[in-house]
C-alpha cells in the first residue's frame, strides 16, 4: 500500500468525526461495549493504544463493533504493525516515523498517521508521499500556534493532532485549515469506563461529534 493511498484513507477516517477516541484499554471485557458507546454517540473511528496486555484482544472485540472503524495506536515497529493488522486494526497511528516502521505499514497495507512534530519531519514524510499526519505530542510541541504556523509553508499536508488535547482547547485546533480532526481521551474516561457508565460515554461522545456540526 503506498503512502499515498494511505494518506487517502487516513483522509477518509479522519473525516468521520472531529474527535478520535485514544484508548487505554486495561480490561478486554470493556471494549466492545465502550466501542458500542462511542460508535452511539457519533463517534466511530476509534484508536486503541498497544500500552497494555488487553490491548489487541480489545482491538479484536471492538473490530466486530457495527459501525466502528478500528486502529491500534503507540505503533513502533513492524512486530507491532503485523500484530495490529493480524488483530483486525484498519488503520495506524504512531508517534513519530522511523524508515522500518513506514515500510512495515506499506508492505502489510495498513493506513497510518505517521507522528510528526517539526517542520522537517512533517517534510521528510511528505517527501515520501505521506499528506495526512499525526501531529505529536501537539501540546508540548506548540500547540495550535505551531500546527498552524507549519501550516503557512506546508499546506498540503492535513494532520490529526493528539497530546494534552481536551475540552478547554480543541476548538483552537479544529478552527484550523490544515486539521482533519483531534485525537483525545477525554471522551472516556477511566473512571467512567471502570464504572461501566456506557451512557455517560455517550453523552461526552455525542458533545464530541458535535464540535464541528
Amino acid at each position: 500500500m503506498t503512502p499515498a493511498a494511505q494518506s487517502a484513507k487516513a483522509e477518509e477516517i479522519c473525516r468521520l468525526a472531529p474527535v478520535v477516541p485514544v484508548l487505554v484499554v486495561e480490561d478486554m471485557t470493556s471494549a466492545a461495549p465502550l466501542a458500542r458507546a462511542l460508535v452511539a454517540g457519533g463517534l466511530p473511528a476509534l484508536e486503541v493504544t498497544l500500552r497494555t496486555p488487553a490491548a489487541l484482544d480489545a482491538i479484536r472485540a471492538m473490530a466486530g463493533v457495527e459501525g466502528g472503524v478500528v486502529g491500534a495506536g503507540t505503533l513502533i515497529s513492524p512486530a507491532d504493525v503485523k500484530a495490529a493488522k493480524a488483530a483486525g486494526a484498519r488503520f495506524g497511528v504512531s508517534p513519530g516515523a522511523t524508515d522500518s516502521l513506514l515500510r512495515a505499514c506499506e508492505d502489510e497495507g495498513l493506513p497510518l498517521l505517521p507522528g510528526a512534530a517539526t517542520a522537517t519531519e512533517v517534510m521528510a514524510l511528505l517527501e515520501r508521499g505521506y499528506t495526512v499526519q499525526k501531529f505529536f505530542p501537539a501540546e508540548a510541541s506548540g500547540g495550535a500556534p505551531a500546527l498552524a504556523a507549519i501550516g503557512a509553508p506546508i499546506p498540503q499536508v492535513r494532520f490529526c493532532p493528539t497530546g494534552g488535547i481536551g475540552p478547554a482547547n480543541v476548538g483552537n485546533y479544529l478552527k484550523l485549515a490544515n486539521v482533519l480532526c483531534v485525537g483525545g481521551s477525554w471522551v472516556a474516561p477511566k473512571d467512567r469506563v471502570a464504572a461501566g457508565d456506557w451512557a455517560a460515554i455517550t453523552a461526552l461522545a455525542r458533545e464530541a461529534a458535535a464540535l464541528r456540526a
